[in-house]
């Protein structure tokens, strides 16, 4: 019986985790389509569906795929335009509304991997945007919150955004939008930047510096502070849980006085008296995101200090938790909104073909597999071993898996300078087997561990050598490179702690094998 050493049983337990990684095995035990878009203030968005829910029946019906969640749409809107009741099942309970047309929501089938990929292989639009003067680290974070935050507004959820510089040290972002076009990402970005809250039709404050005066209505905002913002308590109700949110902001003085003259007219809610009959509204570019009451107490009175209130809703106590934080998160990061005095600018617009991201996909296979026979026919002529060919062959497969494996779970969005580092690794990981195994065969009067020692030096000089020529493209065209430095990173990491200590070992057990 063959006797594996550890590197081999680790690099065993590594590729069964990375597996377990990749692959969305939801798919195996759940039924239904992802919800991925939503038409902003729909009834539907009213009724309760978010992006990300799976929908598993429509009235009664099962929904397996896409497919047939298109059919029993159409069905149910095929022979007239009157308003019709629709039921959503989905893995957050039962969604009941009704509608005269087909609503506007986006779904896809539930995806086999949980890999993510970039603009070069499923298409869409990116945009490289440069802020208007010099920001700090904390000021980019929330810009880049605040932007994110937008667009999910808008019901936009296939949405990456991150910071980049260049070698010279300038602060850029990164927005990549799939199935979008330049023009529609252009037209999202400009329109960023107006907020107001509303009382009925007059505006109390505004994000931002007000033209009228030349100052700030809101002048802070509470956020990561205990003592003015957090959870207050949670409830068990008829559907599950739901808890309360509150958190300060605090008004300049004109802004304070203009709240008191407004809210000294509205009278007290009947239903409610703890609140005024009217809510304040909050418009993103005059849209309605959020709506909240307003306590009797603050009624025609100037004050400076506002609390905000609100819930969030879950089936169980953990999950309201979490909704009301996200709910208060959203509400905090609007309100900063505008309050930033900056400009984007749009430094460079690039579209990118879902076609080509296709065809890409497709050759990228097809030259993989080539590859992959070719060298194992060049190794198994060049050594006569056909043990050691299939090896090799064995070992490169494992580190694609591996690299596919952590970037699933860091999330990281494969693009074409990714799918490049993971080729370059792949090339990477075959001359260093070759030096492996051509160590094994040398002549050298020394023993067959020395001469792996000897050779698993050599790929630790190299593996060095390439991490310090790895790091520049970090920041080498404004980030736009680093998916290649990181996978070449990820896959050279993984060769030289994992793969080629356990290759080696491999070596070892076949030539032990042909010597006995």
């Amino acid at each position: 019986m063959i006797k594996l050493s550890w590197k081999i049983w680790l690099l065993i337990i590594i590729l069964i985790a990375s597996i377990i990684s990749i692959f969305n095995f939801q798919f195996i035990f759940t039924r239904g389509v992802v919800v991925k878009d939503i038409e902003t203030n729909s009834s539907v968005v009213e009724a309760g569906l978010k992006t990300g829910y799976i929908i598993n029946t429509l009235n009664g019906n099962a929904v397996n795929d896409e497919k047939q969640y298109l059919i029993e749409m159409q069905k149910i809107f095929d022979k007239t335009n009157e308003s019709k009741k629709i039921v959503l099942g989905t893995d957050n309970g039962q969604i009941i509304f009704f509608s005269n047309e087909i609503p506007k929501i986006s779904v896809s089938n539930i995806p086999l991997t949980k890999i993510k990929t970039g603009l070069d292989l499923q298409g869409g639009a990116r945009a490289l945007i440069k802020p208007e003067g010099t920001l700090n680290s904390d000021e980019i974070n929330i810009l880049i919150e605040t932007t994110d935050n937008r667009f999910n507004v808008y019901g936009i959820s296939d949405i990456a955004i991150r910071p980049a510089t260049d070698l010279s040290g300038q602060q850029f972002i990164l927005i990549e939008m799939a199935g979008a076009t330049p023009k529609e990402l252009e037209k999202l970005i400009s329109e960023q930047g107006k907020f107001e809250a509303k009382i009925g039709n007059e505006t109390v404050f505004i994000g931002g510096i007000r033209a009228d005066t030349g100052k700030k209505d809101i002048t802070y905002v509470c956020r990561d502070d205990a003592s003015c913002s957090g959870i207050q308590a949670c409830q068990a109700s008829g559907n599950g849980w739901y808890c309360n949110y509150r958190f300060v902001v605090h008004l300049s003085e004109e802004a304070a006085e203009r709240h008191a003259q407004i809210t000294s007219t509205i009278p007290i809610n009947t239903t409610n008296p703890k609140y005024l009959e009217k809510q304040i509204d909050f418009y993103v570019d005059d849209t309605l995101t959020t709506s909240l009451f307003i306590s009797d107490n603050l009624k025609g009175k100037k004050t400076t200090q506002i609390e905000i209130q609100g819930s969030g809703f879950g089936a169980d106590r953990n999950s309201a938790i979490k909704d009301a934080q996200e709910s208060m998160k959203h509400m905090q990061t609007i309100l900063i909104t505008g309050s930033l005095p900056y400009k984007l600018n749009v430094v460079k617009l690039d579209r990118v073909s879902p076609i080509l991201g296709e065809k890409f996909n497709s050759t990228i296979l097809l030259t993989g597999v080539i590859c992959f026979i070719a060298v194992g026919i060049i190794i198994a002529v060049r050594y006569r071993n056909f043990k050691a060919s299939i090896l090799m062959l064995f070992i490169n497969f494992t580190e694609i898996i591996i690299i596919l494996g952590i970037a699933a779970l860091i999330k990281w969005n494969l693009d074409l300078p990714s799918i490049v580092g993971i080729l370059v690794t792949i090339g990477t990981g075959i001359d260093q087997q070759i030096v492996i195994i051509d160590e094994s065969k040398s002549k050298r009067i020394e023993s067959l561990k020395e001469k792996l020692k000897g050779a698993i030096f050599i790929i630790f000089s190299a593996y060095f050598t390439i991490v310090v020529s790895m790091l520049p493209l970090f920041w080498a065209g404004v980030g736009l490179l680093r998916g290649f430095a990181v996978t070449t990173l990820i896959g050279l990491t993984v060769g030289v702690l994992i793969t080629r200590p356990a290759f080696a070992d491999m070596v070892k057990l076949i030539n032990t094998e042909n010597v006995s």
